[in-house]
């Protein structure tokens, strides 16, 4: 993806009560850049908006504390990018959905809202994007 920001590894664990999409408008494999000169493939979701309810977010590094960071919502508007290296979830259908760059999504699509996601988080851009009620704290 010649746009894709350069992103850092390891991603993050992005988990969530429920994450809905409004103007889905793709999912692709693509290859993004990483700050040591590498890149690896990911799951590309582009949309108009994603909400994410019951936010959590734990950022990571070989070694030191972790960043943890809660939030009631996240809200992303505006040309959202989210790149993944894995997505598990349940449907509304309490079907259980894993995706990642080796295993794309069903053909029937996806449902525009998924409970208990589970992302590896690569990355993220939006034109805005805001948090409800925010927390952060290190963690060991």
């Amino acid at each position: 993806d010649a746009a894709a920001p350069v992103f850092t590894q390891p991603p993050a664990q992005l988990g969530s009560q429920s994450l809905s999409f409004s103007g889905l408008k793709g999912i692709s494999v693509v290859t993004v850049p990483l700050a040591d000169g590498s890149r690896i493939p990911v799951l590309k979701i582009s949309a108009d908006s994603i909400t994410i309810d019951g936010f959590s977010l734990t950022v990571r590094k070989d070694t030191g504390p972790k960043l943890a960071t809660t939030a009631d919502q996240m809200a992303l508007r505006g040309n959202v990018q989210v790149y993944v290296d894995s997505v598990t979830a349940t449907g509304p259908d309490g079907k259980a959905l894993t995706l990642g760059a080796a295993t794309p999504p069903p053909a029937d699509g996806l449902p525009p809202q998924l409970l208990r996601v589970t992302l590896g988080l690569v990355g993220v851009t939006a034109d805005s994007i805001h948090f409800t009620n925010p927390h952060q704290h290190l963690t060991d």
